[in-house]
């Protein structure tokens, strides 16, 4: 059973950074992408960034050039950098691991809140 365990998050003001990291019970390279989703409330689980493993990061357009993800495959974690945080980045941000099956298997982290304040 794979698990992914997140930690960071919390309150920050607008313009702060926080870091939140997700540790993952296997190899980084035992899956296909890597990476962290959002929800705020109301909203749709939405992509932040994700490691297409053994090629290149990919972001959502509403966080480029402020977010910047990361990972230690020694330590089968990734990690993602959040700088100049605004209020509407406030959501619940999970880690979300894919492998390419016969039917596909996503696996989710238990999320962790993130909250900008203006």
């Amino acid at each position: 059973q794979v698990q992914l365990v997140e930690s960071g998050g919390g309150l920050v003001q607008a313009g702060g950074s926080q870091r939140l990291s997700c540790v993952a019970s296997r190899s980084i390279f035992s899956f296909n992408s890597m990476g962290w989703y959002r929800q705020a409330p109301g909203k749709q689980r939405e992509l932040v960034a994700e490691f297409i493993i053994g090629d290149s990061a990919k972001y959502a357009e509403s966080v480029k050039g402020r977010f910047t993800i990361s990972k230690d495959d020694a330590k089968n974690t990734v990690y993602m950098q959040m700088n100049n945080l605004k209020p509407e980045d406030s959501a619940v941000y999970y880690c979300h691991a894919f492998r390419n099956t016969v039917f596909g298997t996503h696996y989710w982290g238990q999320g962790t809140q993130v909250t900008v304040a203006s």
